[in-house]
């Protein structure tokens, strides 16, 4: 009797919280200003500094590239963008592909991923799973060669209580995420 009476407690609670999803967004400093711009061609380096204990890397990075592409062709961020993903993260390495790409193009954008996955906590909460997706990006913005970048962080989540997500919605919370950052033309 009392097992069943404690799942049925954990079912009601979890009733109760529901599975309502939240997506929120910080900017760190925030406000920030625009990074795209319509008539300007720009390149977009992209690279990643994931966490030492992170998992399933190769299917985050095919997510964070499909993300980037349909991002950058759907956007109207740029007049063009040209996207390179920087596999080699060290920073002579990423200098390097900066200096060269600021004597070609109007504007480098440099986005390095920190996070991009689902989040689970057990028993954070009155409904027992609290969970999501999460996206972090640092990005910087070179507007010309020698020139100070702007850098700032991008905090995207999209979860909430009784919330269990997988990874089939990584490349739509990557799209997300950007347009949050670079903040493209509504069209």
């Amino acid at each position: 009797m009392t097992k069943l009476f404690h799942l049925s407690l954990a079912a009601t609670l979890f009733a109760l919280g529901g599975c309502a999803s939240t997506t929120t967004a910080d900017l760190k400093p925030a406000p920030q200003e625009p990074v795209c711009g319509e008539s300007t061609k720009a390149v977009i380096l992209w690279t990643t500094q994931w966490r030492a204990d992170q998992k399933d890397i190769p299917a985050r990075e095919a997510a964070a590239a499909e993300g980037l592409s349909k991002f950058f062709e759907g956007s109207g961020c740029f007049k063009s963008a040209s996207i390179r993903h920087l596999r080699e993260t060290s920073m002579d390495a990423i200098e390097a592909a900066i200096v060269e790409a600021t004597a070609r193009y109007e504007k480098v954008v440099l986005i390095v991923i920190r996070e991009l996955g689902p989040t689970v906590r057990i028993g954070s909460s009155m409904t027992l799973v609290e969970g999501g997706t999460e996206v972090v990006l640092e990005i910087s913005e070179y507007a010309g060669p020698k020139t100070v970048p702007r850098r700032f962080i991008v905090e995207w989540r999209d979860g909430g209580p009784g919330v269990v997500k997988g990874v089939a919605s990584l490349p739509q919370d990557m799209q997300a995420a950007l347009a949050v950052g670079l903040q493209p033309p509504v069209r």
